[in-house]
């Protein structure tokens, strides 16, 4: 009886010491390179969200797009520097180890979705607001969404796919904007 108490334990415990989990699991990213004709740095203090096809704003209700900010709007926000206490760098500080919060989205905007979220359906809408450090400056874009445009972080899809032919995997949008 001992005998098979111990041999129930061993596969037991050996079928789920295999099961490997990342920090990502169940999470994708959307990340946006957000500029201008003819220029490579990332227009700042913008604000972009996901949209439906009239152009609304997508609520996350209760979790269902996203796993963070519970039924308010899906809004990107800018990825940061962090310095050598981990923590994030007020603007214009320097610090010796600094690196990007999420390092695989550098100076860009990004948003956190679920693996199950059906861009297919949505689009992004870009727009520089009023009183924003542009001034309101840049036309109003809306970019359609695909599902190829999510970061897959946790995937062997994203092995595979390096060796297929067409897009590329976890590659950021590319959005252009032009001056009003």
């Amino acid at each position: 009886m001992r005998y098979i108490i111990i041999f129930i334990l061993f596969i037991s415990f050996s079928t789920t010491a295999q099961v490997m989990h990342c920090g990502y699991d169940f999470t994708s990213y959307i990340v946006l390179d957000v500029h201008e004709t003819n220029k490579e740095t990332n227009i700042k203090k913008l604000k972009i969200t996901i949209v439906d096809s009239e152009g609304r704003d997508i609520i996350n209700l209760n979790n269902v797009y996203s796993f963070k900010y519970r039924n308010e709007a899906l809004s990107f926000t800018s990825n940061y520097l962090i310095g050598d206490d981990n923590k994030r760098l007020k603007e214009g500080v320097v610090a010796k180890k600094e690196r990007w919060f999420f390092p695989f989205a550098k100076d860009n905007y990004l948003l956190s979705v679920s693996n199950t979220f059906p861009a297919d359906n949505f689009s992004i809408k870009v727009e520089d607001i009023d009183g924003a450090e542009n001034g309101g400056e840049f036309k109003t874009v809306i970019v359609p969404l695909y599902s190829y445009n999510m970061y897959i972080l946790c995937s062997n899809e994203s092995q595979e796919a390096a060796v297929k032919f067409g897009r590329k995997m976890n590659k950021p949008i590319n959005v252009v904007l032009e001056k009003k």
